[in-house]
């Protein structure tokens, strides 16, 4: 991973560059990455896999550690684009997909999925330990959540010699936000404290000693805190530098650290510039690129509607309001509402709990029905231009086509773009 560490160099020498991470297993929008950073001479792709997603039990995605890297590599490699390119990393990887056992059992878990990681190739681990497990004090204190985390790293670190190949990065934090946004509304968001901030470093950095660490330590490039940005299902909690700014100086004189910011989706281009320029250089995004890959496809939905006769259709929406109220155990935690507030909660809510049923094989045909309709009958550009405005752009500057999949993809691509914008602030303007 000594493209991370040269990118982190790199901003501590006060060039205000960063990283996307993405953070998504469906393959329209791993593809639609691929595509973009080819197109931009990306020199890192970053894709992550979360704990919950991925892990050795497969997670919802029902993929290992090892499957997500062949299915990565294997898109890579249809794409054009080198595997040797990408950087793979494991987020929130702890016990948080096992918190209803004992700390006991839960770590034993997370140890073996740490190992799972590394072995396959992950280089970018993010030790996350805040989460209570069944038994324990809620909320952890911190030093149980440090003394969890260099257990993983010790593990990390035994895989990584057993595997080979370039040692791990590690990303620390203890003010995590929570995966996917938060789950009720925005009340109020603190902004971690610099004293606290620059306290979990050093516990951590304690911690890692004592347990004859010191090497690990030297490849800890990052710290999660909360920097003021986050989403709930209908509002976004926009970046406000002022408030971060003595958070953001905090980390100035740390050497070879810098801030990763969660929950960045939906920002704005220009508040993505601010959180590279404060420190907060990687920028993590999920729901956001799924959210986009789900307006894409509402909206050829609306082209078919209005462009396929009404036997052929594919009722690609129907068919997926229709599973996702059969099957609700991906939604009823989160989603409270009934009626017609619920069909827009299960359609529109910003922590797009629709991303989990994506691989529903009904679904999926329904996808297939609809890109065959429309490619059998492409629509004309001015229905393109109603319903998918950023894709007609791409479509005319030569970056996209009119095949339907090549039209989500551009418009996932727009939301990239934001991305690109902010951690490439030397190349565009």
């Amino acid at each position: 991973m000594q493209a991370m560490l040269d990118l982190i160099a790199q901003h501590k020498r006060g060039i205000a560059c960063g990283v996307t991470s993405i953070c998504s297993a469906h393959p329209i929008v791993i593809e639609a990455a691929l595509r973009h950073a080819g197109r931009h001479g990306e020199s890192i792709i970053l894709f992550e896999a979360t704990c919950n997603q991925v892990n050795q039990d497969g997670g919802y995605t029902g993929m290992t550690p090892a499957d997500f890297v062949r299915f990565v590599h294997g898109i890579a490699r249809e794409v054009g684009i080198d595997p040797a390119r990408i950087a793979l990393g494991g987020d929130h990887l702890g016990p948080n997909p096992w918190t209803d056992l004992d700390a006991a059992s839960a770590m034993r878990k997370a140890e073996v999925m740490v190992a799972a990681y590394v072995a396959a190739g992950f280089r970018k681990i993010h030790l996350d330990c805040s989460m209570a497990c069944r038994g324990d004090p809620a909320p952890l204190p911190e030093a149980q959540i440090v003394a969890r985390a260099v257990r993983l790293c010790e593990v990390a670190e035994a895989a990584y010699a057993q595997a080979g190949g370039e040692p791990p990065v590690y990303v620390i934090g203890t003010e995590v936000p929570v995966p996917g946004g938060a789950t009720e509304a925005i009340e109020g968001l603190a902004v971690t404290t610099p004293h606290a901030a620059l306290a979990t470093i050093q516990a951590h950095r304690d911690a890692f000693a004592a347990a004859g660490l010191d090497s690990a330590w030297q490849r800890v490039i990052a710290s999660v805190v909360q920097p003021g940005v986050e989403f709930d299902h209908h509002h976004v909690m926009d970046y406000q530098p002022d408030k971060a700014r003595a958070l953001s100086h905090a980390i100035t004189p740390v050497p070879g650290t810098i801030f990763e910011a969660h929950s960045t989706d939906y920002q704005t281009r220009d508040s993505l510039r601010a959180l590279v320029r404060d420190h907060f250089a990687i920028l993590k995004v999920g729901p956001g690129v799924t959210f986009a890959m789900r307006e894409a496809l509402w909206a050829l939905d609306a082209i078919e509607s209005e462009w396929i006769e009404e036997s052929r259709r594919a009722r690609l929406r129907d068919v997926v309001l229709e599973r996702m109220r059969e099957r609700p155990q991906h939604w009823q935690r989160y989603y409270h509402s009934h009626g017609k507030a619920l069909d827009v909660d299960l359609q529109y809510s910003l922590s797009d709990r629709m991303r989990y049923y994506w691989p529903d094989e009904v679904i999926q045909q329904a996808c297939r029905d609809l890109f065959d309709n429309l490619r059998d009958r492409p629509p004309p550009v001015s229905l393109i231009s109603q319903h998918l405005p950023h894709a007609l752009r791409a479509l005319r500057s030569g970056h996209a086509t009119h095949d339907p999949h090549s039209l989500v993809m551009a418009h996932i691509g727009a939301v990239l773009d934001d991305y690109y914008y902010a951690c490439h602030p030397q190349q565009n303007h």
